[in-house]
């Protein structure tokens, strides 16, 4: 399931604080995905669906002589970023060699090879994306990198429930058309066809196990992600009533600890070097 988020042009969709709400869950696949990335000195680096920038400031602080643009289709998302970069004050960080675009990331395409391009977890929103891949292999500089991760957990509670209720009589006539994101193909799908393209590839998967802390943690995880369709297609009050449903359902299937609430969450990660 699919929502054509790229093209909206709804600002309801992204909200750069609620997404940052669970901020370091959010970046640890990045570090785990960089990890693996070792360029010494790339003179161009691109974050392709930046977002707010937070993550984007990291590439720029690893390689502080590169270039680094970062690209997200989100007004609000770049907005942010923007303001993110100029207030940062980093020693020795020119403000030129931080910078932020605002552009589809399937029409988006740079004006010089590139030497690390990062995607961290956009793909699932992008129906076709190993097609994308291809291209994307292509703009790499001799010896440059892609890397990129995304969700995979299209079969847990929190996907099914929310299916579920989307298509349940009380809010199908309300969300009709509106669908969810894809989330992610097989690890060996993204290596075969980035072998193919003339890259030396390192695929893999992770299941993490995430302590969420505070009431309704797994609902307040969504709405910062994969909740978004359905609440732009809906009224505040709308949304609030389907999101207390959500919430109710949730809970019986993440019940709270002392500890906090775990949320397991599978993502597939791929480093592919041309």
């Amino acid at each position: 399931m699919y929502l054509d988020v790229k093209r909206s042009g709804d600002e309801r969709m992204w909200n750069p604080a609620t997404y940052l709400q669970f901020a370091t869950e959010r970046a640890r696949p990045f570090f785990d995905l960089l990890s693996r990335v070792q360029a010494d000195s790339p003179d161009y680096v691109v974050d392709l669906g930046c977002g707010p920038g937070n993550l984007t400031a990291v590439l720029a602080a690893r390689w502080p002589a590169a270039h680094v643009l970062g690209v997200d289709n989100s007004a609000a998302m770049i907005e942010t970023a923007r303001a993110e970069a100029a207030g940062s004050g980093q020693p020795g960080q020119p403000a030129r060699r931080l910078a932020f675009v605002q552009a589809d990331i399937r029409d988006w395409r740079p004006g010089q090879p590139v030497d690390v391009l990062t995607c961290n977890a956009v793909l699932q929103w992008v129906p076709g994306h190993l097609r994308l891949l291809t291209t994307w292999a292509s703009w790499l500089a001799p010896g440059g990198w892609l890397a990129f991760q995304l969700p995979g957990n299209f079969d847990q509670p929190s996907h099914t429930i929310m299916r579920e209720l989307a298509a349940s009589a009380r809010w199908q006539p309300l969300l009709r058309g509106v669908q969810l994101n894809r989330q992610a193909g097989e690890p060996a799908s993204y290596l075969g066809v980035l072998a193919a393209a003339g890259c030396e590839v390192d695929a893999w998967e992770t299941t993490y196990l995430h302590v969420l802390p505070g009431d309704d943690a797994v609902l307040n995880w969504y709405k910062g992600s994969g909740l978004r369709p359905v609440l732009a297609a809906l009224t505040q009050e709308q949304g609030a009533e389907f999101s207390a449903e959500y919430g109710e359902r949730l809970r019986a299937a993440y019940p709270p600890a002392a500890h906090g609430t775990v949320l397991p969450f599978r993502r597939v990660f791929v480093v592919a070097r041309r």
